[in-house]
């Protein structure tokens, strides 16, 4: 098979970039990136992923960031199909796992109302790559039976409304994706629905790139374990037990680890 053949003319395939690090590529990722004729991609996709996309292959940005949106939701879905329809091989490039807050449901629903075949490619998420980071897991026997991801990214203007009670049980590992603006509201929310302050948290910061930070600490200093962190590094909060990792594990892995 020559990899072209990988995409069928007309065909969209969206991919999961993983957290940034090129290696935490899936294998199939990187055959479909070098098959295609044009690729979108986020502004959450490494750089290093990038690096693959070969010469002579059409890039084009689509990258939405909190407060700087390039591109609306409704204009992503006609380029594609615009792309589709003329006939092209095209990788929509997505940042961690299409599937997991990358609004893929509502790319594919857009191509499948116009006939266009898509197919999908499953990426590393965030909270995998930042638990490995930092020699944690994220679900542990007695301890963490169960996992919660959520996203703080809201539009300008909207609360932040989550279900406190359910998220805030204990026995559970909570992800919180973009939630380094709303980190302090998040710490009050939760201790006020229960949760006890003295919870272990994770910052994750940059995960699996160059300049990844993981910040340990307690829920209840969780404003201040944020402070340091700007607003154009890609934070992801990891809370519950499970994540205070094992001491042994901690002190080997990979990561600037920063105790608060």
């Amino acid at each position: 098979m020559q990899p072209n053949d990988l995409i069928a003319p007309g065909e969209v395939w969206l991919v999961g970039a993983g957290p940034g690090d090129p290696d935490l590529l899936t294998r199939k990722a990187e055959k479909l990136i070098g098959a295609a004729d044009i690729v979108f991609y986020d502004a959450l996709v490494g750089p290093g992923v990038l690096d693959m996309i070969a010469e002579g292959v059409e890039r084009v940005s689509v990258g939405k960031r909190s407060g700087r949106h390039s591109k609306a939701q409704d204009s992503i879905n006609d380029l594609l199909l615009a792309a589709a329809k003329a006939g092209k091989r095209i990788v929509r490039l997505k940042g961690g796992d299409p599937s997991i807050f990358g609004r893929s449901a509502e790319e594919t629903a857009h191509l499948a109302s116009k006939g266009v075949r898509f197919r999908i490619c499953p990426g590393i998420t965030t909270a995998s790559a930042a638990a490995a980071s930092g020699g944690a897991s994220l679900t542990l026997r007695g301890v963490a039976r169960g996992l919660t991801l959520v996203t703080a990214h809201l539009k300008a203007g909207e609360p932040l409304t989550l279900d406190w009670e359910a998220i805030a049980r204990p026995g559970g590992t909570l992800g919180i994706y973009m939630g380094r603006a709303a980190a302090g509201e998040i710490a009050r929310w939760l201790i006020a629905a229960g949760r006890d302050p003295e919870t272990p948290v994770m910052v994750a910061v940059n995960v699996s790139l160059p300049s990844e930070r993981l910040i340990r600490g307690k829920l209840s200093a969780l404003a201040f374990l944020v402070q340091t962190i700007s607003d154009e590094d890609p934070t992801l909060l990891l809370i519950g037990e499970a994540v205070a990792g094992t001491p042994a594990l901690a002190d080997v892995a990979v990561g600037a680890m920063i105790e608060a």
